[in-house]
């Protein structure tokens, strides 16, 4: 590729020992974290840097006082302080972290304890009754039950801090003598799925540091900016993007106090940027259009965003001045977003940079710690996830004639290993390489495009290849489409017939197509489906069955389809 990959300059941290020492350094006055006890509370909180490092130390010491140096320590709690403080804390003293999923049901975090041979857990007070039970249970290898909140049967996350507060003034220097191999495994993570399925990813703090110092160089995050952090943080998108690299650049974290505060909270926290997926960005921007079509400026908005995107090739930039009504809905200060876990509609790309919001687009795994490519300020292809990252090599294997085969990553963030299954693991690691399960393609000049998973994609009796993702970015552009899903139905000759799910909204339905019967929707659906999808495609492709639902398509907590789940139960329905 022509252009220079190292857009800024970046400082290598080599594990979170030196992430920690850097707030120190660099930050310890600035706000690190800001959030309200609820969300009708107009009181904010806000903690400084130096305060965060005070705990991260208080913590470590007392954890390390209860005998649990070198063992396990689960966390599971909504987002907020008191699991930033914990997994660093536990993770500078040679402890393994295991981040639990937030929206897991209780049998399954009592399965992932006892799979993950966790001996502490520090929890929020919703998850009392679960640990009661395990504790009463005794099949768990726990012996430390640390709850966030003050509740009278446990162990209290406050009173740690005190006890290490105290440890540390009376001379205790065990934190500080500990000795860090950012190689072996620190953070233990489940992958999505359920318990019988899902796998155990071992990552070291070499490999998320790598990606943090792969990121620094890639994206403009200032120590003035402030992100908003809704997407669960136990998943490696928002921990190592929003937590890791944030603080790593020294911005203020802002803990949304749930998804339906989202738009209030940007504006209450003036929020600069958050890390989010497809979906949300998609519902984002259907409602901004929708409020440009109702005032009647949407003519008026088009013509705008041709004018300005002109003068910004000259370098001139009025985008920010030209929709100032519009971004002040969206808190004034919205600046940078960034995508990364499926694929986004061009139109929705296109309209937030409209608008003047740089949206950075991306692509990565769990198993990579996980960001592999993104695009950057300076390098963008609509459509595409960017570039690979500094020190990441990424190459397609086996392609077919379009080009498009396996997604394979050669990088110092690829995981471990599978913890306890290494058929699992070799499956994925051969001769250094990481084979992810995605396909996709590089174009001519280098931007990968991604074109699903290799699992998904239907192959029909004549060899064609169909790729479901593109299919329901087109019907999912149909302005009353929640969602969609894309699948083969099996059909007796071995062939298959092309079906798609599709959630409907049905206020949508109800305010825009007023007293329509069901058959009459389900007729005006099929020649959308005609005109906007199949007329687009060749024949091989066209959609020949559809399904429509209000019902939410079934999902992990990052909001990504379980598609496994979905069609068992629409082709066992059927």
């Amino acid at each position: 590729m022509k252009y220079k990959r190292k857009l800024y300059e970046a400082d290598k941290i080599n594990d979170f020992r030196e992430l920690v020492n850097r707030y120190s350094k660099l930050y310890s006055d600035q706000i690190a974290f800001e959030y309200k006890e609820s969300p009708s509370s107009k009181e904010h909180i806000k903690l400084t840097y130096s305060q965060f490092v005070s705990d991260i130390k208080s913590l470590g010491t007392a954890l390390i006082n209860l005998g649990l140096s070198q063992k396990k320590v689960a966390i599971i709690s909504p987002n907020r302080y008191e699991w930033c403080v914990s997994y660093l804390a536990i993770t500078t003293s040679d402890m393994v972290v295991v981040p639990l999923d937030r929206a897991l049901p209780d049998n399954e975090i009592e399965s992932l304890i006892i799979r993950s041979e966790a001996e502490a857990v520090i929890f929020d007070k919703k998850y009392s009754e679960v640990f009661s039970k395990i504790a009463k249970e005794k099949k768990s290898k726990l012996t430390q039950y640390i709850c966030m909140d003050n509740l009278a049967d446990f162990a209290t996350f406050a009173s740690l801090i005190q006890k290490g507060y105290s440890l540390l003034l009376n001379g205790d220097n065990k934190y500080d003598n500990v000795k860090i191999d950012n190689k072996k495994m620190s953070i233990m993570l489940f992958t999505s799925g359920t318990t019988s399925i899902s796998k155990a990813v071992a990552l070291s703090q070499s490999n998320i540091c790598e990606d943090i110092y792969a990121l620094a160089q890639m994206t403009d995050i200032r120590k003035d900016d402030t992100f908003l952090s809704f997407l669960p943080l136990h998943h490696t998108f928002e921990s190592t993007c929003t937590f890791l690299y944030g603080s790593y650049s020294g911005i203020t974290i802002a803990f949304c106090d749930g998804i339906k505060y989202v738009q209030k909270n940007l504006a209450e926290f003036k929020v600069t940027g958050f890390v989010c997926v497809p979906l949300m960005l998609e519902i984002m921007y259907k409602k901004i259009k929708k409020g440009i079509e109702e005032q009647g400026k949407a003519k008026l908005v088009a013509t705008m965003s041709k004018i300005s995107n002109g003068l910004l090739r000259i370098g001139i930039d009025i985008r920010r001045k030209v929709f100032k009504q519009i971004l002040d809905n969206l808190g004034g200060k919205l600046r940078i977003l960034i995508a990364g876990g499926a694929a986004m509609s061009k139109e929705a790309i296109q309209g937030f940079l409209d608008l003047g919001i740089n949206l950075l687009q991306g692509y990565g795994l769990t198993e990579t710690s996980p960001v592999v490519a993104g695009e950057n300020d300076k390098c963008k292809r609509c459509g595409s996830v960017g570039f690979p990252l500094p020190g990441i090599n990424v190459k397609i294997d086996n392609p077919n004639s379009e080009g498009i085969g396996e997604i394979a990553v050669q990088a110092p963030t690829v995981m471990l290993e599978y913890v306890d299954n290494p058929e699992a693991t070799k499956e994925v690691l051969k001769d250094d390489w990481f084979y992810t399960g995605d396909l996709g393609y590089f174009d001519k000049d280098g931007f990968l495009f991604i074109t699903g998973r290799k699992k998904d994609v239907i192959v029909l009796k004549n060899g064609k290849n169909i790729f479901p993702e593109e299919l329901e970015m087109l019907i999912n552009k149909l302005p009353y489409v929640s969602e969609s899903i894309v699948f083969g139905r099996p059909l007796e000759d071995g062939d298959y017939k092309i079906c798609a799910k599709i959630v409907y909204n049905q206020d949508y339905v109800e305010e825009n197509m007023p007293n329509l019967s069901k058959e009459e929707l389900s007729n005006k659906v099929w020649e959308d489906i005609k005109e906007n999808v199949n007329h687009k495609m060749p024949a091989y492709k066209y959609i020949r069955e559809i399904i429509l639902s209000t019902t939410p398509l079934i999902k992990t907590t990052t909001q990504k389809v379980k598609r496994h789940e979905e069609l068992k139960i629409i082709l066992e329905g059927n």
